[in-house]
């Protein structure tokens, strides 16, 4: 046989083996198509592309609305569906149930369930923190609240008992050495707080925006205290969280929402423009409101120091009563 043939029938085999594993791979792909569960070319080799987010219809949503609308998510290779739930204790609970993948809320609940071992939950972002202006106690012009001390024995509206509102109206009344005990705490829902103020229903309430502004507007609502003052200045408010179990089976998928949720929490804190259309469409604030309201601080970046004031507030509050060591419930972080 002349060296041609051979060379000639090798290079045939050749493609024949070439074009047998395109096949076989064409036809793995299509046995394993979920892109929900397994990787594909547009996300990257995520093992997740589809994934759902607890939220609350907040402004600590704001980036993550943002990531969405802009589409820095499917730039990452990533379907975000947002699950809406009633608070942060709910929000988190779809994510424990394995309802939702990540869920947002205040930090309290995220630190309740690690205190008692409900759950075994990491931090996979940050969300927001108080900024001057952005959550106060507030009264109405006829209340007999004037000032922080006159709060000894008056009625004050919570949202529930060792919640952001409840937590942080009590170490602010600690510092200016007001009697927290004597307080009738009333629960009362955000959006119902600023017609119990106007109907003389309580006296006085913890509010963070968009309710700051729209107490002002609607029920003539004035500052007593600043929150972000003394022990609660920039205070860590709000993150996304998940099951130590999810972040452990999907790295990449982890660190692909979370890429793209800093980006968008970066546009967001540089420019209050995007953020105001997002507020109007998703939060359901009037463009009046979303223009003036004063915004919290916008951060993805999880500081463990930082973060630690929260469980130690709780600890020091009596809302948990064993230690927690926050930097232990940090995820790994993109980029780090």
């Amino acid at each position: 046989m002349s060296r041609g043939r051979v060379r000639t029938r090798r290079t045939t085999l050749g493609l024949a083996l070439v074009v047998a594993a395109a096949t076989a791979l064409t036809g793995c792909s299509a046995l394993g198509s979920d892109s929900s569960n397994t990787s594909s070319s547009g996300g990257g080799g995520l093992e997740k592309t589809k994934i759902k987010v607890a939220i609350l219809p907040t402004i600590d949503t704001a980036p993550l609305w943002l990531a969405q609308d802009g589409g820095y998510f499917k730039a990452e290779g990533l379907e975000v569906e947002a699950v809406t739930a009633a608070s942060g204790q709910a929000s988190m609970t779809k994510a424990i149930s394995g309802e939702a993948d990540i869920a947002i809320s205040s930090y309290m609940p995220f630190f309740v369930a690690k205190s008692t071992g409900a759950a075994d939950l990491q931090f996979v972002s940050d969300a927001t923190s108080i900024s001057p202006k952005s959550f106060a106690i507030v009264t109405v012009p006829n209340s007999p609240v004037k000032t922080i001390n006159d709060l000894a024995g008056k009625r004050i509206a919570m949202t529930a008992k060792n919640t952001a509102s409840d937590l942080l109206a009590k170490s602010l009344m600690k510092d200016h050495g007001v009697p927290i005990d004597k307080v009738n705490w009333t629960q009362i829902p955000f959006p119902n707080v600023a017609a119990a103020l106007a109907a003389g229903q309580v006296d006085a309430a913890l509010l963070p925006e968009p309710f700051l502004s729209q107490a002002a507007k609607t029920a003539g609502a004035i500052p007593v205290v600043d929150v972000n003052t003394g022990a609660t200045q920039d205070f860590p408010l709000s993150g996304y969280a998940s099951t130590k179990k999810w972040v452990q089976a999907n790295p990449k998928t982890l660190a692909a929402f979370q890429r793209a949720l800093a980006k968008a929490t970066s546009d967001t804190a540089a420019d209050r423009s995007k953020i105001e259309p997002i507020l109007v469409k998703y939060a359901k604030i009037d463009e009046g409101t979303a223009k003036l309201l004063n915004l919290p601080a916008f951060t993805a970046k999880l500081d463990p120091r930082r973060l630690q004031r929260v469980p130690d507030l709780m600890l020091q509050m009596g809302a948990i009563t064993t230690a927690v060591d926050a930097s232990s419930m940090i995820a790994p972080q993109a980029g780090s």
